[in-house]
Protein backbone atom coordinates (compact mmCIF):
# COMPACT_ATOMS: atom_id res chain seq x y z
CA UNK A 1 0.00 0.00 0.00
CA UNK A 2 1.31 3.42 -0.94
CA UNK A 3 0.89 6.08 1.74
CA UNK A 4 0.27 9.74 0.98
CA UNK A 5 2.82 11.28 3.33
CA UNK A 6 5.59 10.24 5.67
CA UNK A 7 7.40 12.42 8.16
CA UNK A 8 10.82 11.41 9.41
CA UNK A 9 11.42 12.86 12.87
CA UNK A 10 9.28 13.73 15.87
CA UNK A 11 10.69 16.99 17.21
CA UNK A 12 8.81 20.31 17.04
CA UNK A 13 9.12 20.39 13.22
CA UNK A 14 7.99 16.82 12.65
CA UNK A 15 5.14 16.91 15.15
CA UNK A 16 3.82 20.23 13.86
CA UNK A 17 3.96 18.83 10.34
CA UNK A 18 1.99 15.86 11.60
CA UNK A 19 -0.68 18.06 13.19
CA UNK A 20 -1.23 20.11 10.03
CA UNK A 21 -1.03 17.12 7.68
CA UNK A 22 -3.48 15.11 9.77
CA UNK A 23 -5.93 17.99 9.83
CA UNK A 24 -5.73 17.95 6.02
CA UNK A 25 -6.76 14.25 6.14
CA UNK A 26 -3.40 13.04 4.84
CA UNK A 27 -3.10 10.46 7.66
CA UNK A 28 0.67 10.91 7.85
CA UNK A 29 3.08 8.24 9.01
CA UNK A 30 5.48 9.71 11.56
CA UNK A 31 8.72 7.82 12.06
CA UNK A 32 9.66 8.74 15.61
CA UNK A 33 13.25 7.50 15.54
CA UNK A 34 15.31 7.32 18.74
CA UNK A 35 12.97 9.48 20.84
CA UNK A 36 9.97 11.78 20.65
CA UNK A 37 10.81 15.46 20.85
CA UNK A 38 14.30 15.49 19.40
CA UNK A 39 16.73 17.79 21.17
CA UNK A 40 14.02 19.71 22.99
CA UNK A 41 13.15 16.53 24.90
CA UNK A 42 16.50 16.90 26.69
CA UNK A 43 15.88 20.54 27.63
CA UNK A 44 15.14 21.27 31.25
CA UNK A 45 13.13 24.49 30.91
CA UNK A 46 11.33 25.89 27.87
CA UNK A 47 10.35 29.46 28.68
CA UNK A 48 10.03 31.03 25.24
CA UNK A 49 7.47 28.80 23.51
CA UNK A 50 4.29 30.90 23.08
CA UNK A 51 1.25 29.91 25.08
CA UNK A 52 3.07 28.73 28.20
CA UNK A 53 3.61 31.81 30.39
CA UNK A 54 5.03 29.76 33.26
CA UNK A 55 7.25 27.65 31.03
CA UNK A 56 7.40 23.87 30.87
CA UNK A 57 9.93 21.12 30.38
CA UNK A 58 11.03 19.84 27.01
CA UNK A 59 9.50 16.38 27.57
CA UNK A 60 6.18 17.97 28.58
CA UNK A 61 6.06 20.03 25.38
CA UNK A 62 7.03 17.04 23.23
CA UNK A 63 4.40 14.80 24.81
CA UNK A 64 1.67 17.42 24.35
CA UNK A 65 2.57 17.88 20.68
CA UNK A 66 2.54 14.12 20.09
CA UNK A 67 -0.87 13.76 21.71
CA UNK A 68 -2.21 16.60 19.57
CA UNK A 69 -0.85 15.02 16.38
CA UNK A 70 -2.34 11.63 17.27
CA UNK A 71 -5.68 13.20 18.12
CA UNK A 72 -6.08 14.32 14.49
CA UNK A 73 -5.07 10.98 13.01
CA UNK A 74 -1.28 10.95 12.70
CA UNK A 75 0.14 7.45 12.93
CA UNK A 76 3.25 7.21 15.08
CA UNK A 77 5.74 4.50 14.21
CA UNK A 78 8.40 3.90 16.84
CA UNK A 79 11.01 2.88 14.30
CA UNK A 80 14.02 4.43 12.60
CA UNK A 81 14.40 4.89 8.85
CA UNK A 82 17.66 3.32 7.76
CA UNK A 83 17.58 3.83 3.96
CA UNK A 84 15.65 5.92 1.47
CA UNK A 85 15.27 5.79 -2.30
CA UNK A 86 14.19 9.17 -3.64
CA UNK A 87 15.03 8.42 -7.27
CA UNK A 88 11.39 7.90 -8.21
CA UNK A 89 7.87 8.22 -6.82
CA UNK A 90 6.54 6.61 -4.80
CA UNK A 91 9.57 7.04 -2.60
CA UNK A 92 10.79 3.96 -0.75
CA UNK A 93 11.65 4.17 2.95
CA UNK A 94 13.29 1.23 4.64
CA UNK A 95 13.03 0.99 8.42
CA UNK A 96 14.44 -1.65 10.73
CA UNK A 97 11.04 -3.38 10.84
CA UNK A 98 9.62 -2.85 7.36
CA UNK A 99 9.55 -1.02 4.03
CA UNK A 100 7.15 1.76 3.12
CA UNK A 101 6.17 3.49 -0.14
CA UNK A 102 5.07 7.11 0.09
CA UNK A 103 3.96 9.76 -2.40
CA UNK A 104 5.53 12.64 -0.46
CA UNK A 105 8.04 13.08 2.34
CA UNK A 106 8.84 15.66 5.01
CA UNK A 107 12.34 15.44 6.46
CA UNK A 108 12.42 16.66 10.06
CA UNK A 109 15.43 14.72 11.28
CA UNK A 110 16.86 17.66 13.23
CA UNK A 111 20.43 17.88 14.41
CA UNK A 112 22.74 16.29 16.97
CA UNK A 113 25.24 17.85 19.38
CA UNK A 114 28.67 18.67 17.99
CA UNK A 115 31.70 17.23 19.70
CA UNK A 116 34.85 19.04 20.78
CA UNK A 117 37.00 16.48 19.01
CA UNK A 118 39.69 16.47 21.70
CA UNK A 119 41.56 13.52 23.26
CA UNK A 120 39.59 11.89 26.05
CA UNK A 121 36.17 13.09 24.90
CA UNK A 122 34.94 9.84 23.39
CA UNK A 123 36.76 7.79 26.01
CA UNK A 124 34.86 9.37 28.89
CA UNK A 125 31.36 9.70 27.43
CA UNK A 126 29.06 8.44 30.16
CA UNK A 127 31.90 8.66 32.68
CA UNK A 128 32.07 12.40 33.10
CA UNK A 129 31.51 13.69 29.58
CA UNK A 130 27.92 14.49 28.66
CA UNK A 131 25.82 16.42 26.12
CA UNK A 132 22.63 16.37 28.20
CA UNK A 133 22.31 18.10 31.56
CA UNK A 134 18.81 16.74 32.13
CA UNK A 135 20.02 13.19 31.60
CA UNK A 136 23.17 13.29 33.69
CA UNK A 137 23.10 16.27 36.05
CA UNK A 138 21.92 14.18 38.98
CA UNK A 139 25.15 12.16 38.96
CA UNK A 140 27.22 15.25 39.77
CA UNK A 141 25.79 16.26 43.12
CA UNK A 142 28.32 18.36 45.04
CA UNK A 143 30.82 17.89 42.20
CA UNK A 144 32.91 20.27 40.09
CA UNK A 145 31.20 20.80 36.74
CA UNK A 146 32.47 22.44 33.56
CA UNK A 147 30.15 23.61 30.78
CA UNK A 148 31.62 24.31 27.35
CA UNK A 149 29.86 26.84 25.10
CA UNK A 150 28.67 30.42 24.94
CA UNK A 151 25.12 30.25 23.58
CA UNK A 152 21.67 29.81 25.06
CA UNK A 153 22.02 26.06 25.56
CA UNK A 154 25.25 26.41 27.51
CA UNK A 155 23.71 28.98 29.84
CA UNK A 156 20.34 27.22 30.22
CA UNK A 157 21.98 23.94 31.09
CA UNK A 158 24.68 25.61 33.18
CA UNK A 159 22.00 27.22 35.32
CA UNK A 160 20.21 23.89 35.65
CA UNK A 161 23.43 22.17 36.70
CA UNK A 162 23.84 24.56 39.64
CA UNK A 163 21.07 22.52 41.28
CA UNK A 164 23.55 19.67 41.57
CA UNK A 165 27.15 20.79 41.32
CA UNK A 166 29.18 22.58 43.95
CA UNK A 167 30.51 24.87 41.21
CA UNK A 168 29.81 25.33 37.50
CA UNK A 169 32.46 26.87 35.27
CA UNK A 170 31.29 28.06 31.85
CA UNK A 171 34.18 27.90 29.39
CA UNK A 172 34.05 29.83 26.12
CA UNK A 173 36.66 30.40 23.42
CA UNK A 174 35.68 34.07 22.98
CA UNK A 175 35.57 37.11 25.24
CA UNK A 176 31.84 37.62 24.81
CA UNK A 177 28.93 35.20 25.03
CA UNK A 178 26.14 34.77 22.46
CA UNK A 179 23.49 33.75 24.99
CA UNK A 180 20.32 35.74 25.52
CA UNK A 181 20.82 38.73 27.84
CA UNK A 182 18.30 37.39 30.36
CA UNK A 183 20.21 34.11 30.64
CA UNK A 184 23.52 35.93 31.00
CA UNK A 185 22.13 38.09 33.80
CA UNK A 186 20.82 35.04 35.65
CA UNK A 187 24.14 33.26 35.32
CA UNK A 188 26.12 36.28 36.49
CA UNK A 189 23.87 36.57 39.52
CA UNK A 190 24.29 32.90 40.46
CA UNK A 191 27.06 32.47 43.05
CA UNK A 192 27.82 28.93 41.87
CA UNK A 193 28.72 29.99 38.33
CA UNK A 194 32.16 31.13 37.21
CA UNK A 195 33.23 32.20 33.72
CA UNK A 196 36.40 31.18 31.90
CA UNK A 197 36.68 33.15 28.67
CA UNK A 198 39.19 33.06 25.78
CA UNK A 199 39.85 29.42 26.66
CA UNK A 200 39.41 25.98 25.12
CA UNK A 201 39.77 22.42 26.34
CA UNK A 202 42.76 20.68 24.78
CA UNK A 203 42.37 17.34 26.55
CA UNK A 204 40.07 15.53 28.97
CA UNK A 205 41.86 13.26 31.42
CA UNK A 206 40.91 10.73 34.05
CA UNK A 207 41.27 7.28 35.49
CA UNK A 208 38.08 5.39 34.79
CA UNK A 209 36.18 8.68 35.00
CA UNK A 210 36.95 12.34 34.34
CA UNK A 211 39.38 13.89 36.82
CA UNK A 212 40.63 17.02 35.08
CA UNK A 213 40.97 18.92 31.82
CA UNK A 214 43.77 20.80 30.12
CA UNK A 215 42.60 24.36 29.50
CA UNK A 216 44.43 26.56 27.00
CA UNK A 217 44.11 30.34 26.85
CA UNK A 218 43.74 31.15 23.15
CA UNK A 219 45.34 34.58 23.59
CA UNK A 220 48.38 33.76 25.69
CA UNK A 221 48.81 30.08 24.85
CA UNK A 222 49.05 29.28 28.56
CA UNK A 223 47.94 25.72 29.40
CA UNK A 224 46.80 24.73 32.86
CA UNK A 225 45.27 21.64 34.41
CA UNK A 226 41.91 22.14 36.11
CA UNK A 227 40.29 19.54 38.33
CA UNK A 228 36.73 18.72 37.29
CA UNK A 229 34.28 15.84 37.67
CA UNK A 230 31.89 16.49 34.81
CA UNK A 231 32.26 18.13 31.39
CA UNK A 232 29.01 19.13 29.67
CA UNK A 233 29.42 20.18 26.03
CA UNK A 234 27.03 22.58 24.27
CA UNK A 235 28.82 23.96 21.20
CA UNK A 236 26.15 23.68 18.55
CA UNK A 237 24.77 20.92 16.41
CA UNK A 238 25.29 19.06 13.15
CA UNK A 239 22.32 18.18 10.92
CA UNK A 240 21.14 14.58 10.84
CA UNK A 241 21.09 14.33 7.06
CA UNK A 242 23.57 11.53 6.30
CA UNK A 243 20.63 9.40 5.16
CA UNK A 244 20.06 11.71 2.19
CA UNK A 245 23.62 12.21 0.95
CA UNK A 246 23.86 11.79 -2.80
CA UNK A 247 20.08 12.11 -3.19
CA UNK A 248 19.31 15.66 -2.05
CA UNK A 249 21.28 18.88 -2.45
CA UNK A 250 23.09 20.02 0.70
CA UNK A 251 25.44 22.79 1.70
CA UNK A 252 29.04 22.21 2.82
CA UNK A 253 27.90 21.53 6.39
CA UNK A 254 25.28 18.97 5.42
CA UNK A 255 22.20 21.17 5.81
CA UNK A 256 19.53 20.43 3.20
CA UNK A 257 19.06 23.11 0.57
CA UNK A 258 15.46 24.30 0.26
CA UNK A 259 13.63 27.09 -1.53
CA UNK A 260 11.46 29.69 0.19
CA UNK A 261 8.64 27.15 0.53
CA UNK A 262 10.83 24.35 1.91
CA UNK A 263 10.97 22.31 -1.30
CA UNK A 264 14.17 20.27 -1.55
CA UNK A 265 15.90 19.40 -4.82
CA UNK A 266 13.51 16.44 -5.34
CA UNK A 267 9.85 17.27 -6.07
CA UNK A 268 7.60 15.93 -3.34
CA UNK A 269 10.31 16.01 -0.70
CA UNK A 270 10.26 18.82 1.85
CA UNK A 271 12.46 19.72 4.82
CA UNK A 272 11.53 21.34 8.11
CA UNK A 273 13.56 22.38 11.14
CA UNK A 274 17.22 21.96 11.86
CA UNK A 275 17.77 19.54 9.00
CA UNK A 276 17.85 22.70 6.86
CA UNK A 277 17.83 25.60 9.34
CA UNK A 278 21.36 26.65 10.18
CA UNK A 279 20.40 30.05 11.55
CA UNK A 280 17.42 30.29 13.91
CA UNK A 281 17.53 26.86 15.57
CA UNK A 282 14.59 27.43 17.90
CA UNK A 283 11.69 25.17 18.80
CA UNK A 284 9.18 27.78 17.66
CA UNK A 285 10.84 28.35 14.29
CA UNK A 286 11.11 24.60 13.75
CA UNK A 287 7.39 24.32 14.49
CA UNK A 288 6.70 27.09 11.98
CA UNK A 289 8.76 25.32 9.33
CA UNK A 290 6.83 22.14 10.10
CA UNK A 291 3.56 23.94 9.42
CA UNK A 292 4.89 25.29 6.12
CA UNK A 293 6.19 21.90 4.98
CA UNK A 294 2.87 20.19 5.69
CA UNK A 295 0.93 22.84 3.78
CA UNK A 296 3.27 22.49 0.82
CA UNK A 297 3.05 18.72 0.91
CA UNK A 298 -0.75 18.92 0.85
CA UNK A 299 -0.62 21.22 -2.20
CA UNK A 300 1.86 18.94 -3.94
CA UNK A 301 -0.31 15.89 -3.41
CA UNK A 302 -3.42 17.71 -4.62
CA UNK A 303 -1.66 18.84 -7.79
CA UNK A 304 -0.25 15.38 -8.45
CA UNK A 305 -3.48 13.45 -7.82
CA UNK A 306 -2.02 11.43 -4.97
Amino acid sequence: MTEKLAIIGAGPAGLTSAIYAARAFLEPLVFVGPAVGGQIATTTEVENFPGFPNGLTGPELSDAMRQQAERFGSRMIDDTIERVDLSRRPFVLTASEGTYEVQSLIIATGASPRKLGVPGEDQFVGRGVSYCATCDGFFFRDKEIMVVGGGDSAFQEGLFLTKFGSRVRIVHRRDEFRADAVLQNRAQANPKIEFVTSSVIDRIEGNGKVNDVLLRNVKTGEVRTTAVDGVFIFIGNAPNTELFQGQLEMDHEGYLKVDSRLHTSVPGVFAAGEAHDNWFKQAITSAGFGCMAAMEAEKFLAQNDA
